[in-house]
């Protein structure tokens, strides 16, 4: 495992159009990623069993959580809890710091 962890080491991974991911850092506890989005992209409504906390690094974006929706940007923070229904759209090109406990072995 790293512990100390370049960004520029780690390639982007397109995963959706609009969408790129990367993997950051992770244990099986505990996992950091970027996501990249494009202005327009959408994160389609899902759930997972995992928690999940989102850091708006960059942009702007329109998030719901179980039906609720809010606009946030950059410095806001979002927190899903464990099977809720959340999705993101892309107001602005932006950036999300997404952190999930425990880290998401579909990912991997």
């Amino acid at each position: 495992m790293q512990t100390l962890i370049p960004d520029q080491d780690i390639p982007w991974s397109d995963i959706e159009p609009g969408i790129q991911r990367k993997i950051m850092a992770h244990n099986d506890q505990l996992m950091l990623i970027k996501v990249r989005f494009s202005q327009g992209a959408i994160g389609s409504l899902h759930h997972h069993p995992h928690t999940q906390a989102s850091y708006v690094s960059k942009g702007k974006f329109e998030v719901t959580i179980s039906g609720d929706k809010k606009i946030l940007q950059a410095g806001d923070v979002y927190f899903v809890p464990s099977q809720e229904i959340h999705g993101v759209i892309c107001l602005e090109d932006g950036e999300l710091i997404d952190v999930f406990n425990p880290a998401r072995e579909d990912f991997l």
